[in-house]
């Protein structure tokens, strides 16, 4: 009986590519299965906003340190 090398070579193949990607498969299920049950008994907190603090104070900042940056960008 005459085995054909090629045609072993490709049966090889498709069975470790077929085990990789069930393997994959499975794995992207367990994960997202693992993700909704994290998600449902730990839920992430959000952060509490003080209103206290006004936003346009840190704006002026920002903006002098963005404007400071593009001058000596534009002079180097």
């Amino acid at each position: 009986m005459e085995t054909n090398l090629i045609v072993e070579g490709f049966k090889f193949m498709g069975l470790g590519m077929g085990t990789v990607f069930i393997f994959l498969v499975i794995m992207i299920a367990s994960m997202n299965l693992m993700s909704i049950v994290i998600h449902k008994f730990f839920p992430e907190s959000k952060p509490e906003i003080n209103p206290s603090v006004a936003p346009q104070q840190n704006n002026k900042k920002v903006v002098a340190a963005i404007s400071a940056a593009i001058t000596h960008h534009r002079q180097g």
